[in-house]
């Protein structure tokens, strides 16, 4: 990837941030590139009022979303990076006459061609499914669903539950085999349940008429009756499912049950045959059932639906979840809803990028090892390694001086802090995907093969030691993780780049923008989620009910603060759901501050392009987060993701910061502007970094001080329907 590192220059924020334009006394920096994208920013409007708009606006105004996306934003543009690069990697393997039969390299080759020799595609229709559908027309009884829902779920198609296999959150010593509501065509429960959502009924409507489309192409005579009780069944396993907050709740989710009772949670199901068929009956003596109610409910629906129905089912979501790998007529009607009308894509990717993507999905690791030899430096890993040695040092400061936390607990809290596992870049062992069959003239069975290698793969570590060295994801993701069970984060290769971050710039735009992300991953281990997992990963509270009560009455405002974000009118953010996102992303902000002053070492940051230090952290977190979304996927994002709109994340997380008032002169008026006695603060421990300084003349801070107005509303971000924000009464 090409490093932008561009200048700002000197005096260009003078009409508008009212702070000096270099800071005084201040040391030579150690790196003269600042970071900051300073192109993008939109002078017509105050960073007091709205900052995200303020330094992304011209970004979002000459952005347009590409055809083929649902959303586009500056992890977008990381994506692309990786992408182009795995391209570049993929396509030289692929073409390789000489790499070994057998190796890692061919297979990767044989799997991206196999997607690529469209017109075998296209000959094959949908015979490369042809056994899987008999599979299914042979059910004579329901006394046969468990061994084909064992079947089906190993290769990779949706059936009413899932089966997952993690550390036993309890007994962090051994591996535990997980049942979870599953089942759904749609994103989430509330596309079938709600009735006053009118795009949601339209959503139903279309989707079951999508369900008819696909079974009449496929030569299904009664499509229609199919396509109806599908649906039904569908929305029968919905109404039973728990919402989103209740399944993720680690306490009501964890319910051991001895596999001799399961058959009283679910007598309709003969549960000893799925369990043989899966291969884990030997393995475990016990599973953890996620949602007891939701089973029990599943148990009462294969009595209640006739078989037909059933088999009709299994038949739809086959047909689903392989269509992107059938001929076209198949890819295009399966884009046209899921796609198109789920998430507003006008406009499929082109074949080599969704090949590369099948590549990517199966084996990633054996791709990421490429990527990784080629694309990462040795800088960029120490780098954020020092990174994250300061963002340690500043949890270690203020979790020593919370005022919600009790002495006992603050003990715990830096024991579980000395024991989490930071990865970074890559891990130190790879994958081995010696046992995968790839073939290149056989997509669909490359896929059955992969998702069977995966599944067993994880199937095989029931009964074996903990690996602790393991990597969930691989290095191109552009993503990061915190684990409560591993106690362990990991921030991937692909997303220690710019915006994000950059080894060759100054570390003020590094600590807003990944800092943040790091910050936000590590304070999920000291959240009220993360006061359930101790130092070793085990399902126990060790909070005392002082602390969670303190906790709460620091962070329940946020409800009332996220509830008042409406990214697109009649939809507002749910601040009770995203309470623990919300919670983190404005932990992440104030230790990431926090952890950059740690890294001046008591030296005055430098000035760079006319911008303090400060002002580099902040905005280097907003340029961090710029995105334009279509309207059909905010929807779904709104109506299923735990998460808020970057946006909404941006803004939600600034009115609480102190240093981001104090750097921007942030007062009563702007529109920015929260008191201080209102603003949610968790980590910040009392610390004060110095008073902001303001020297501009008064001229021109009178200049940069138009309309003066509080303003409840008007957030501008870009968005194809103008987006609305409020701060709820109660919080303000």
């Amino acid at each position: 990837m090409t490093r932008r590192c561009l200048v700002l220059a000197a005096g260009l924020l003078s009409m508008t941030i009212r702070q000096p334009l270099h800071a005084q006394n201040q040391a030579e920096p150690v790196n003269s590139y600042s970071g900051i994208e300073a192109q993008y920013f939109d002078h017509s409007v105050r960073p007091q009022d709205d900052f995200y708009q303020f330094v992304n606006g011209k970004w979002l105004a000459a952005t347009d979303i590409p055809s083929d996306r649902p959303a586009y934003g500056a992890a977008s543009k990381l994506y692309d990076d990786a992408q182009r690069e795995l391209a570049e990697i993929v396509e030289a393997t692929a073409s390789d006459a000489d790499s070994r039969p057998g190796s890692e390299a061919s297979k990767i080759g044989a799997l991206y061609n196999s997607f690529l020799d469209e017109a075998r595609v296209e000959r094959m229709g949908t015979e490369p499914l042809g056994a899987e559908f008999a599979r299914i027309a042979g059910i004579q009884d329901k006394k046969e669903l468990p061994e084909l829902i064992a079947h089906l779920q190993q290769i990779g198609v949706t059936v009413p539950y899932s089966l997952s296999i993690h550390l036993d959150a309890k007994d962090s010593s051994h591996y535990v085999a997980d049942l979870q509501q599953d089942g759904l065509g749609l994103p989430d429960r509330d596309y079938y349940l709600k009735q006053d959502a009118t795009t949601l009924r339209l959503i139903r409507r279309k989707y079951q008429q999508h369900i008819e489309a696909a079974l009449t192409l496929l030569g299904d005579r009664q499509a229609a009756q199919e396509a109806s009780a599908v649906v039904a069944l569908e929305t029968k396993l919905a109404e039973a499912q728990w919402s989103k907050t209740d399944a993720l709740d680690p306490l009501k989710t964890y319910n051991r049950i001895e596999l001799a009772n399961l058959k009283a949670l679910a007598p309709a199901y003969d549960w000893q045959r799925y369990l043989a068929a899966i291969g884990i009956d030997r393995r475990v003596s016990y599973v953890v059932v996620s949602q007891p109610s939701y089973v029990r409910a599943f148990s009462g629906a294969l009595s209640a639906i006739p078989l037909a129905t059933w088999k009709a089912y299994f038949r739809w979501h086959l047909l689903s979840d392989f269509s992107p790998y059938l001929s076209k007529a198949y890819v295009e009607l399966a884009f046209e809803f899921f796609g198109t009308t789920l998430q507003g894509i006008p406009q499929n990717q082109p074949r080599a990028r969704r090949a590369l993507l099948l590549v990517d999905q199966s084996m990633g690791q054996a791709l990421g090892r490429l990527y990784v030899a080629r694309d990462f430096s040795a800088q960029s890993k120490t780098r954020a390694e020092q990174l994250v040695n300061n963002l340690l040092e500043a949890f270690r400061q203020d979790i020593g001086t919370l005022e919600w936390m009790t002495p006992e607990t603050r003990t715990q809290a830096l024991l579980k802090l000395s024991r989490i596992t930071i990865k970074i870049g890559y891990p130190n062992r790879w994958r081995d995907y010696s046992a995968l069959r790839i073939r290149a003239d056989d997509l669909v069975g490359n896929v059955m093969r992969a998702t069977s290698f995966e599944f067993q793969r994880n199937i095989s570590k029931l009964g074996q030691p903990i690996d602790r060295s393991e990597w969930d994801s691989a290095p191109q993701a552009v993503n990061a993780s915190y684990s409560p069970q591993m106690n362990e984060i990991i921030f991937p290769a692909a997303i220690l780049r710019a915006p994000f971050f950059d080894a060759a710039v100054d570390d003020a735009a590094n600590y807003g923008g990944i800092g943040m992300v790091i910050g936000h991953e590590i304070s999920h281990a000291f959240d009220d989620q993360g006061a359930r997992y101790d130092a070793d990963g085990k399902l126990r509270d060790w909070w005392t009910a002082e602390d969670h009560a303190r906790f709460a009455a620091r962070t329940r405002p946020l409800i009332a603060e996220y509830d008042g974000f409406v990214p697109l009118r009649g939809r507002q953010v749910n601040g009770e759901r995203t309470l623990n996102e919300n919670i983190a992303d404005n932990a992440g902000l104030e230790i990431a501050y926090k952890a950059y002053k740690i890294s001046l070492a008591g030296r005055a940051a430098p000035a760079i392009d006319g911008l303090t230090g400060d002002q580099r952290f902040f905005v280097g977190f907003a340029q961090a987060w710029r995105e334009k979304i279509r309207d059909n996927y905010a929807i779904e994002l709104i109506q299923s993701d735990p998460h808020a709109i970057s946006y909404v994340r941006v803004i939600g997380t600034l009115i609480n910061q102190t240093a981001f008032c104090d750097t921007f002169d942030v007062e009563q008026g702007d529109k920015m502007y929260v008191p201080p006695d209102r603003r949610v603060v968790i980590w910040e421990s009392g610390l004060r970094l110095g008073p902001p300084q303001r020297q501009l003349s008064q001229a021109v801070d009178d200049a940069s001080r138009h309309d003066r107005r509080i303003v409840r509303g008007g957030f501008k971000v870009g968005y194809p329907t103008q987006p609305f924000f409020e701060i709820d009464p109660d919080f303000l």
